[in-house]
Formats: C-alpha cells, structure tokens, sequence
C-alpha cells in the first residue's frame, strides 16, 4: 500500500511541527481502513496493519514531542499491528495450505489411475492405499485450525479496536497533534504580527529622522539668510548714494 503523502513540510519549521503533520497524515490513514477491515475486508485489514505500523515507527521517533498520549498511541498501534499481522498469516497460510493439499491430490489421482492400468473401472481398494493418503487429514485439519484461528482473531481485533474507542487511545493522540499545530500556527501568527510592529517603528523612526534633517536643513537656512540680510542692505544703501551728493572734504574752497 502506498503511504498518503503529507503536506506543508517545512524544513525550516520546528521538529514538532513537521512530526504533527506526519502523524496526523499517518492517523488519518489508518482510521480509514477501520470500517471496511471491521468488516472482514481482507485487504483493509492488511492495509489497515502497513497503516499501524508506519504510525508506530513515527511515533517511536517523535512521540517525545507529544508526551503521554503519543507513548500510549504507539504501543496500541504495535497490539494492532500484532493481531492483524496474525491474521494476515492465517490469510496466507490457508490458500498454500489448501494448495498442497490439492497437489498431493492430484499426484495421487495420477497414481491410482496408474495402477488400475487397462481395468474397465477403479477399484475402492487401490484409492485407500494412494501414497499421500496419510497426510490429508493433517493437512485438513490444519486448515480447520487456521481458519478458526482466523475466526477467533478477527473477534479479538473487533474487541481490542473498541476497547481503544473507549478509551480514546487515538482521540488523545489526534487533540496532541492538533494542539500542537494550532500553537504553531499561533506564533507564527505572533511573530508576523512582531515583525509587521517593528516595520512600523522602523518606518515611523525613518520619518522622525527626515522629519529632523528637514528640521535642521530648514533651520540652516534661516540662520544663512540672516547673515546675508546686512550685507545685502549696506550694498544696497552704498550702490543707490549719488555722485552729486558725494561728501566734501573740509580742505575744498566754498
């Protein structure tokens, strides 16, 4: 079965952020296969076993990062993965079990009709002594044996999954996981909203030191043009006297 793919990892996000994602991915996957393997499904309970154990291995790695309800989580998910691992045996035992027992059957079939030659019939006598005739009832009752092993397991899968029901073994585990998430989602949220404020005192800093230069700039220029007004009048005062009215010196004859 191939594994669902999990979403928005990051590599530059926390270790518990990314470990959530892939629970709640390997979660998800293996409560679906629960409907149709409480049913009897044989694929969805094989598939439903490859679902617990990849939530059982990424549990054991990241579990820490989710306390108590991951350690439990794990642990039942290896019980699941045990019966239904059981049960998947008994599914492949039964058909090579019945296989063998069809061969030594047949190869049988083959040496009787051998032996009876050119008879117009078969006789009773020659089946009862066929070569394999020993090892049918074994293989029988093995058969027996394996399919009321199966029987008995699939009764005991069904108990131990309501019992987990009850218990709220993956209902914890799922609230961990989501907690988790929606923290992360929190401070991200948290540190945008930081890093938007200090944005804004960077900007409003920026205009408080223009505002400051345009200040001083504007000051300059009022002291520049003060000293310049003097000048500017005493040229004026000295371009607009006329010759005619130039001073005489006391020494010139009336």
């Amino acid at each position: 079965m191939k594994a669902r793919p999990v979403k928005k990892l990051d590599p530059t996000r926390s270790l518990g952020e990314n470990a959530a994602r892939i629970v709640q991915v390997r979660l998800d996957e293996m409560l679906a296969f629960a409907p149709r393997a409480l049913d009897g499904k044989t694929k969805a309970q094989h598939d439903m076993r490859i679902a617990a154990k990849r939530l059982r291995y990424v549990l054991e790695l990241t579990g820490f990062v989710f306390g108590k309800p991951a350690d439990t989580a794990r642990r039942r998910a290896r019980d699941l993965q045990d019966i239904l691992g059981e049960i998947h045996d008994c599914d492949v035992m039964l058909p090579r079990v019945r296989g063998h027992l069809k061969r030594l059957q047949q190869a049988d079939a083959g040496a009787v009709r051998s032996k009876a030659g050119r008879a117009p019939d078969l006789e009773p006598r020659l089946a009862a002594r066929a070569p394999h005739r020993t090892a049918y009832r074994g293989l029988d009752v093995l058969a027996v044996y394996l399919e009321a092993r199966r029987e008995l397991l699939e009764d005991r899968f069904a108990d131990f999954w309501r019992g987990q029901e009850q218990t709220g073994t993956w209902v914890r585990l799922q609230r961990a996981v989501d907690g988790h998430l929606r923290r992360a989602r929190e401070a991200r949220r948290a540190e945008k909203a930081a890093e938007r404020a200090r944005e804004r005192a960077e900007a409003a800093e920026r205009a408080a030191r223009q505002a400051e230069a345009q200040a001083e700039r504007a000051r300059l220029d009022r002291e520049r043009a003060g000293n310049e007004s003097p000048a500017v009048s005493s040229r004026e005062g000295i371009q607009g006297r006329s010759p005619d009215t130039a001073p005489t010196s006391p020494a010139d004859p009336a």
